[in-house]
């Protein structure tokens, strides 16, 4: 199925990296189901900016499936079809700075479930609710976001980690399980990004030590990572599932 073809669902697309994800889709030609959790204003203005036609703002907390559940029934109101492709980006309350981060013998079990409820459950909610109308048309197309942070944990992130750690491994027997039905299930995974509402307490020093450690000399931007998430749900990629892509600027290499 074409890129302008398909329905997708962006979670946590009022802003941030789920923001750029939204509006490469979009540019590409497909409509977008614009959701969030308290960004209203930011996710109805991005569906005003890209017409609502082609757009739609569902506020849903997607560790809710009944919540989950209503949000894409308002979508195939809306578009007249069913949702095609899922972007599981929503990520739980979290800002991307070391320094203020607990380390290893202070950080509680508290943190930890948050992180896994918002990564996991979120995607298993949002994987459970669109996969049946996906099976029945024998196509479907589920990216969840990633961290490269499993192959280089410079800094003490240990629930965020952790919570993306399991979320590969759903993303893989996913695959497995979904495979014959005609649904691939890919994740895409970066690292820092320059800049997002989540990394924008990180410390310049920070993104010029990334910079410098990558071939391209340079911290991988939003729009740049929204186009392997493109990849993902476009025909190119069509045999490809369970795979994690990363998209840091070759950091990392494995």
């Amino acid at each position: 199925m074409q890129l302008a073809e398909q329905v997708v669902l962006v979670t946590g697309a009022g802003r941030g990296l789920g923001n750029a994800i939204a509006r490469a889709f979009a540019g590409a030609g497909a409509r977008v189901v614009v959701n969030y959790r308290r960004s209203c204003e930011a996710a109805e203005a991005l569906a005003d900016e890209l017409g609502r036609e082609q757009a739609l703002a569902v506020q849903a907390d997607v560790t809710d499936q009944a919540q989950v559940a209503a949000m894409l029934a308002a979508a195939r109101v809306h578009f007249g079809t069913t949702v095609t492709t899922v972007v599981n980006n929503a990520l739980a309350d979290f800002s991307f700075n070391g320094d203020a981060r607990a380390k290893a013998l202070d950080i509680g079990w508290e943190v930890f479930a948050a992180q896994l409820e918002g990564s996991v459950r979120g995607a298993l909610n949002t994987i459970q609710s669109a996969a049946p109308a996906m099976r029945e048309a024998r196509f479907g197309r589920i990216i969840n976001i990633g961290s490269n942070l499993f192959q280089y944990p410079v800094v003490p992130y240990h629930d965020y980690t952790a919570g993306k750690a399991a979320l590969l491994s759903l993303t893989r027997t996913m695959a497995a399980d979904l495979g014959p039905e005609g649904i691939t299930v890919n994740m895409v995974s970066g690292g820092l990004l320059r800049t997002t509402d989540a990394s924008a307490a990180t410390p310049e020093a920070v993104f010029d030590l990334i910079a410098a450690s990558t071939p391209l000399r340079r911290v991988t931007t939003p729009a740049e990572f929204a186009d392997a998430v493109l990849f993902f749900a476009s025909p190119w990629a069509r045999a490809v599932t369970g795979q994690n892509l990363v998209v840091d600027g070759g950091l990392v290499k494995d």
